[in-house]
């Protein structure tokens, strides 16, 4: 019974598979008299039959042709025609697999470079920012690397990366199935399958990316398989486009050697200082080696692996004869030797102005299509490397000697102060809840644990390096609160300075800040402050310039008290600036000597005569950019400004009337040199050229005039070949800011210095005016320039005027030679005051240096 049960099983299961066929060829019948209805009805009915005899035809052809060397009624031939089927689906189905990895179809296994892409493929390379003398001073990207040419790579690097990756380069074509079959036997024991081309063509198009991925790649084992068949295509690609040096070189530009480090020529420098050309054979074989994983045979993190995967390398190149055994065991004793030098963007000269070129250059390239971070965009800015150097040498030299009378100065006090010099209570604790780490800690803690706020800001030490004017390292190594640290860095006075050319606009210099690492903002650009005294050219050149007043450097005006009854938003008020000494003369002031000694109440009474409206349209027309409150005040700085805008501005006095724009890039060219665009500064008529003559006739009054608040200028070697100087010196309330601008014909130049805060300051002008502050920082940059022989065509007289209508030569005597004289000042209980400066010795003659060693 058992036997008829099983045969029944056997006829039931047998019938059950023939019903599952037929149902199959009736399925793949009406799928496939579905797909010919669709085809008939786009190509044709008759076109349809057409293409459909004649496959028939080819068919009984090739049919009959193997039916004359083959027996179809033979016990083998069934085999034989399904092993032939079976072959050609397999060609058909890989042929779809391609055509599906080519082209994306149906967004199944993500894009594909494209032939323009593979023949012609474009590496992330950083941006390059040059001086306008030729030196490198900074990158920009995303991936730092500086392509290398194939003659420049060390042949001993290319045997170590060959040996070690690919022995067989120069015998297959991109995919070698000879690696793939070892790897898959020795399960991956006896090394990888990737060749060469394969790991170039994942490094060159990132075959793996987001936008490399498809519906199919989702799946973990299909994602790898489609992974690998992209490199295997693109591999091949890669070798029928370039030859093998290409494929080589293109590799060492393109690979990622770690520590930020992208291609060789970086990577040599990065690790050893070199360039690729100066490698030995140790050092390329621990390049190489960093090829298996950058982390972990990474010299400076694991040196005793690096050494190990090094000595493997050595090894390798040995085993296919790049090396005798004796000089493979002789490099393989000797020790790790690295030489870390890490390429920072903004380490070397000019760091501040570096964001200023960042941001220029990105607004540039969103407009015209360039990625500053990819492009490998060379950048020329106007900036003269050597010049750069002595304003950072100046202000290092200068800011460390005022830093340490600053520190004297409030011996045992903390410097942040109110007007009678008493410390503000609370002031740490403002400037703490700014920070980033207190509102990442009030994220945290608040509103339940506001307690522990205070305990990790004030009880908590972290190491950290801090700024040191004392270290020859520039910092120091110490354990401090947050609170601490934000106490010692309020103690540093801050600084900026700009060197401009006057004609062309070219930033020459920019020195944003005491040292980028620890000081971020800007006091170049970035920050605003009020101006003082040197906001007073533009009064005088207000009341010169306009037909209006239309007066000359001769006219006079008395040094008497000012009242000034205005109202301001709906809210009436009375502003009477008082001069620096307390006292007014009752003389009667030429313009050129109020504006020398910077008397306070004869601006105020310019100020008045001619408008502060007239005033602030002036001070815009020539290159001031901020906004500009139009108040009795305004002629003593009461609007903040940048010294970026001032010293453009002053270059009106020096360029004949005309308003220069900075300029800071000079022109961009492509990774190939190709200049792409030039930049030039925008000129616009503000006053009139004899106008511009006579504010500098003005402006040299601040050292020639009796009383002049510029005289400590002449304590520097300035004046030599004619030489001619302008300057205006600028100190505020409490002595909160020190400003000095100082004009030559060829180059305009301008300091500040300050506290962060306007709180922290001197509390005495004769330490705190701008005279003292910021004067030097110029005469010290400026005496090396002129020392320097490159320079020498910087120096000379101002150019003169053919004819002037204007008198301004013949003034007179002022009846007041015999008083005493005043310096930039203005009332307590206004926005600028600069201290008295009194000379003891005559008027000084500009063509004679007089002796003022010690004031």
């Amino acid at each position: 019974m058992s036997q008829y049960r099983e045969r029944f099983r056997a006829v039931r299961h047998a019938f059950g598979a023939f019903r599952r066929r037929i149902r199959q060829r009736q399925l793949l019948g009406n799928v496939r008299r579905g797909v010919g209805r669709q085809i008939a009805r786009v190509a044709g009915e008759e076109r349809v039959n057409s293409w459909t005899s004649t496959y028939r035809n080819y068919r009984d052809r090739f049919r009959s042709i193997v039916h004359q060397y083959v027996d179809p009624d033979s016990w083998y031939y069934p085999y034989l025609k399904n092993g032939l089927k079976v072959m050609l689906w397999g060609f058909l189905l890989m042929g779809l697999y391609v055509f599906t990895l080519n082209y994306n179809f149906l967004y199944l296994t993500g894009e594909m470079p494209s032939v323009e892409e593979l023949k012609n493929p474009k590496l992330n390379q950083s941006s390059e920012i040059y001086s306008q003398d030729g030196v490198m001073i900074g990158k920009f990207y995303a991936e730092n690397r500086t392509p290398i040419k194939y003659e420049n790579i060390p042949k001993q690097l290319i045997n170590a990366l060959i040996a070690t990756e690919d022995a067989r380069f120069y015998d297959h074509g991109g995919v070698d199935p000879r690696a793939i079959g070892r790897a898959v036997i020795s399960l991956g024991r006896e090394g990888g399958g990737s060749t060469i081309t394969q790991q170039l063509a994942k490094n060159l198009f990132k075959t793996r990316r987001k936008t490399s991925t498809g519906l199919l790649t989702r799946i973990p084992f299909i994602r790898k398989v489609i992974y690998k068949s992209k490199e295997w295509l693109m591999a091949l690609k890669l070798e029928r486009n370039f030859t093998k040096q290409e494929i080589i070189t293109y590799y060492f530009n393109t690979v990622d050697f770690g520590s930020n480090a992208f291609g060789l020529k970086t990577a040599a420098r990065t690790f050893f200082n070199k360039v690729p050309d100066s490698l030995n054979v140790q050092e390329g074989a621990v390049l190489v080696g960093l090829q298996k994983a950058t982390t972990s045979y990474n010299p400076l993190r694991h040196p005793k692996r690096s050494r190990e995967r090094r000595n493997v390398v050595i090894g390798q190149m040995a085993k296919y004869k790049f090396l005798t055994e004796n000089q493979a065991d002789s490099i393989s004793a000797l020790p790790l030797a690295t030489d870390f030098t890490p390429e920072n963007p903004y380490s070397g000269p000019a760091s501040y102005l570096k964001n200023a070129v960042q941001d220029y250059v990105k607004k540039w390239g969103e407009e015209n299509g360039y990625d500053l971070y990819t492009d490998g965009l060379r950048i020329i800015t106007t900036i003269d490397s050597r010049m750069q150097t002595y304003a950072e040498e100046a202000t290092k030299d200068k800011m460390k000697q005022l830093q340490r009378t600053f520190d004297n100065h409030w011996r045992g006090r903390n410097p942040w102060a109110d007007e009678d010099g008493e410390e503000l209570p609370g002031f740490i604790d403002s400037v703490a809840r700014r920070t980033e780490r207190y509102k990442t800690l009030s994220r945290r803690f608040m509103p339940l644990y506001p307690d522990s706020i205070t305990y990790y800001m004030k009880n908590v030490k972290y190491k950290m390096r801090v700024f040191s004017w004392n270290s020859k390292r520039g910092y120091d190594s110490t354990e401090m609160t947050p609170y601490d640290s934000i106490a010692y860095y309020k103690h540093f006075l801050q600084s900026g300075m700009v060197a401009m050319d006057p004609h062309t606009g070219y930033i020459r210099a920019w020195v944003g800040g005491l040292d980028y690492d620890y000081f971020k903002y800007d006091h170049v650009k970035q920050g605003k402050r009020q101006p003082g005294s040197t906001f007073k050219p533009f009064v005088y050149t207000t009341a010169i310039d306009d037909t209006i007043s239309n007066l000359s450097p001769c006219d006079r005006i008395q040094d008497r008290p000012f009242r000034k009854e205005y109202r301001e938003n709906g809210e009436d008020k009375v502003w009477e600036p008082r001069n620096s000494t307390g006292y007014y003369t009752y003389s009667h002031m030429t313009l050129r000597r109020a504006m020398a000694r910077s008397v306070n109440s004869i601006t105020a009474q310019l100020t008045d005569d001619v408008t502060p409206e007239r005033v602030a349209e002036y001070a815009h027309r020539m290159g001031i950019k901020s906004r500009l409150e139009a108040v009795p005040s305004i002629g003593l700085g009461s609007s903040d400004v940048s010294l970026y805008e001032l010293v453009s501005a002053y270059c009106t006095f020096v360029n004949d009337g005309e308003s220069t724009d900075p300029v800071i890039v000079q022109r961009i060219e492509d990774r190939d040199g190709n200049v792409i665009e030039t930049f030039t500064s925008q000129h616009k008529r503000a006053i009139s050229p004899e106008s511009a003559f006579l504010m500098r006739y003005m402006l040299q009054g601040g050292l020639q005039e009796s009383g002049g608040t510029s005289q400590n200028l002449w304590s520097y070697n300035l004046f030599k070949n004619r030489n001619e100087l302008g300057a205006k010196t600028g100190t505020t309330s409490n002595n909160s800011d020190g400003w000095f601008v100082c004009i030559s014909n060829n180059l305009v130049v301008g300091a500040w210095v300050g506290g962060d805060d306007r709180s922290i300051h001197f509390r005495s002008t004769d330490l705190g005016e701008g005279a003292k502050t910021a004067l030097p920082l110029v005469g010290s940059f400026l005496e090396k320039v002129y020392a320097d022989p490159k320079f020498k065509t910087l120096q000379g007289p101002f150019p003169k005027l053919d004819s002037v209508s204007k008198d301004y030569q013949n003034c007179g005597y002022s009846d007041d030679e015999e008083t005493s004289s005043e310096s930039d000042s203005t009332d307590t209980d206004g926005p600028a005051s600069d201290s008295t400066f009194i000379p003891t010795a005559p008027e000084p003659d500009p063509t004679v240096l007089p002796d003022t060693t010690g004031r």
